[in-house]
């Protein structure tokens, strides 16, 4: 099956009141393993990730075109500014353009505007892409513009590249096996946490204790994480 809801949550359990683990985005494709009342269980396609969704009326396939390059993209009911609309699409969300009108793209039944995508195979492969994420609040099993941890955040730039990557930082940290230097593009792992260093004294985190994703300096991010959780860096990738 194919999301075609904006932002839907995955839960541990087959209850609101469970934990967010994580979220399904538009256009990301999952299989049901099971039906029970008014909840599917289900597997994630892209990271194999599975939990309790809310039953829906979702669809079965559609051919994949251009993907979400914004933070998020506004939705409009016709091709026109005047005829925007609440809902939005974040970033990395998976669309099929099938009409394309002056600055606007059609998909299903809506519309979006050309700036807001990209095609499907276009690949930017610089973290540079998730600075975009700056500011947005932290949220445990968040992945969007209406909040994100930190191993989503770095799970969606590989996924906006079309690569895979793992949902959590413990599988994150067994899978870019290559050991590396603060440097640039390196990512730094704790237990439970992850970051990406932008330059060798710059990185970028959705950091819990500050309940956003923020810029912070390198070693005095380490020192900080250190004095506070007792946690020590265990790899650097």
């Amino acid at each position: 099956m194919i999301n075609n809801y904006p932002i839907v949550n995955i839960y541990e359990k087959e209850s609101l009141k469970s934990k967010l683990s994580s979220q399904l985005i538009y256009g990301e494709r999952f299989q049901i393993l099971n039906k029970k009342k008014n909840w599917l269980k289900i597997k994630t396609s892209y990271d194999k990730y599975t939990g309790f969704i809310k039953r829906r009326k979702f669809i079965k396939d559609i051919k994949i075109t251009h993907k979400i390059s914004s933070l998020f993209a506004r939705i409009y009911s016709k091709p026109k500014n005047k005829y925007i609309l609440s809902t939005k699409l974040p970033f990395c969300s998976l669309i099929s353009v099938t009409e394309k009108k002056k600055e606007f793209y059609k998909f299903e039944n809506y519309w979006i505007k050309k700036k807001d995508v990209v095609p499907v195979s276009y690949k930017n492969q610089t973290f540079k892409n998730i600075i975009i994420f700056k500011d947005i609040p932290y949220k445990w099993g968040g992945k969007t513009f209406k909040g994100i941890d930190c191993s989503a955040l770095v799970q969606i730039f590989f996924k906006f590249n079309n690569q895979y990557c793992p949902r959590d930082t413990k599988d994150q940290i067994k899978h870019f096996k290559k050991p590396n230097n603060i440097k640039k593009n390196a990512i730094i792992f704790w237990n439970g946490h992850v970051a990406v260093c932008l330059s060798k004294t710059l990185l970028i985190h959705a950091y819990g204790p500050k309940k956003k994703v923020l810029f912070m300096n390198v070693k005095k991010t380490i020192k900080l994480i250190k004095k506070t959780a007792k946690l020590k860096v265990i790899g650097i990738r």
